[in-house]
């Protein structure tokens, strides 16, 4: 591999540029690239929306877009962590790297650093929309997304008592005063009953949150993946980027694990947790941790409206048409590792108290998921050492949220337009 170090930007626009990874942040780099009259080539080591952009929440969520290194993981306890059933599973294995994301994970989740970290999501979140907007409309160079973005009116969190909920609403509280802004009300149990019938007994407070959105994950960011080609990219499935090979002017070349080799005068890393075996040789240091989310799908016997988050258990769900989805779990372990059923049982567990009229043992698409995360919380978004080599991703729980944002970042960086002023707090070279 030769390296060659430059600008933190290209000294002149792109003409063609590689993407690898169509989740939602590299389909998004594309769409935000296409905008600026770069041709794009995506390539992706299975398809689209093959990882983590596929059995998530779907939320973009501001008011609960906050920084994963958090005082109240640390309460659990190691021991805690440890057991399969904890929203937070560390489980016990010789990995050096793994070991060197956990240290600086417990460093950063300090309430100070924790608020330091929310006055950048603050600002993040206030963009993340409008990004989201743009691509619905199309932009400059037309063929908009198609699939919908349906507001959340309301989105509801529940709680098993009014002391849980103390703590989300202080998490609010702590939102607001960092800049951000939320509007809810607090909620009985009768009364949040009576929003969604299909909570059960179980859920005795509850808050409603205004101004949220979601989306049904696979099926936008299909149809982003749809925009990107109808706008002129070529999407390469099978491409399983191993290598890069900076060039200095003459551009680079992303070279496949089967030896197919594809050259272009840049290329963006939004390959989520493989992105830093890719970007080390480029200055990346940052440990990029796989935190493995767990999904299924269910069908109430009263399909909620809207998404509803149990906090206590970090349970997430969301309706996706015709079926519920049902997410937890953070798992600190490999990407390729098999699913786990105890992971599955844990969030059923944890989420049945929460509702009536479910058949839990009915569940479908049951899934597991490597979401990219970062010690200090923070996205990497930007140039490498190599003005011609830029990375997205880092987003741990937020890919989907702050994707179209990182996108036009990225794009704006490689094509010299201005970024905004936060953007220096997601440098990949901190």
């Amino acid at each position: 591999m030769s390296t060659s170090t430059g600008a933190s930007r290209a000294s002149k626009s792109p003409e063609h540029v590689v993407v690898a990874g169509a989740g939602m942040v590299g389909l998004s780099t594309a769409w935000y690239l296409q905008e600026r009259g770069v041709r794009v080539t995506i390539v992706d080591r299975t398809g689209v929306a093959a990882g983590a952009s596929w059995g998530n929440a779907g939320w973009i969520s501001p008011a609960l877009t906050l920084p994963l290194p958090e005082p109240a993981v640390l309460s659990y306890g190691v021991r805690a962590m440890m057991s399969p059933s904890s929203p937070v599973y560390v489980p016990l294995a010789a990995d050096r790297r793994l070991l060197q994301f956990l240290v600086g994970f417990a460093r950063h989740c300090t309430p100070a650093r924790w608020r330091a970290a929310m006055a950048i999501f603050a600002e993040l979140n206030r963009d993340a929309l409008s990004a989201y907007d743009v691509l619905g409309t199309g932009g400059t160079a037309g063929h908009e997304v198609r699939e919908p973005i349906r507001d959340a009116d309301p989105f509801l969190a529940g709680f098993a008592s009014v002391e849980d909920r103390k703590v989300l609403v202080d998490e609010l509280a702590h939102v607001v005063s960092s800049g951000g802004e939320v509007d809810y009300e607090l909620l009985t149990g009768d009364e949040i009953r009576s929003l969604e019938p299909t909570l059960g007994a179980g859920v005795r407070a509850g808050v409603r949150m205004l101004g949220q959105r979601f989306i049904n994950p696979p099926a936008y960011v299909a149809s982003l993946a749809e925009s990107v080609v109808r706008r002129g990219a070529e999407l390469v499935s099978g491409f399983d980027v191993v290598d890069v090979n900076d060039f200095g002017a003459n551009g680079v070349e992303v070279v496949s694990a089967t030896g197919e080799r594809l050259r272009a005068d840049a290329v963006v890393l939004a390959t989520g947790t493989w992105l830093g075996e890719l970007a080390r040789s480029y200055g990346v240091k940052r440990v990029v941790q796989a935190g493995r989310g767990y999904s299924f799908t269910v069908v109430p016997e009263q399909m909620p409206k809207n998404p509803i988050y149990f906090p206590v258990q970090r349970v997430a769900c969301t309706p996706l048409g015709d079926r519920l989805r049902v997410a937890g779990m953070m798992e600190f372990r490999r990407p390729d590792a098999p699913l786990d059923p105890r992971r599955i049982n844990a969030i059923v567990e944890a989420a049945r108290p929460m509702f009536t009229g479910v058949d839990w043992t009915a569940r479908q698409e049951e899934w597991v998921g490597s979401r990219p995360c970062t010690a200090d919380g923070l996205p990497l978004v930007g140039a490498t050492r190599s003005p011609r080599v830029h990375v997205a991703g880092g987003h741990g729980m937020w890919g989907i949220a702050l994707g179209p944002l990182t996108g036009r970042m990225v794009a704006d960086g490689l094509t010299g337009h201005a970024l905004p002023t936060y953007a220096r707090h997601l440098d990949p070279l901190r």
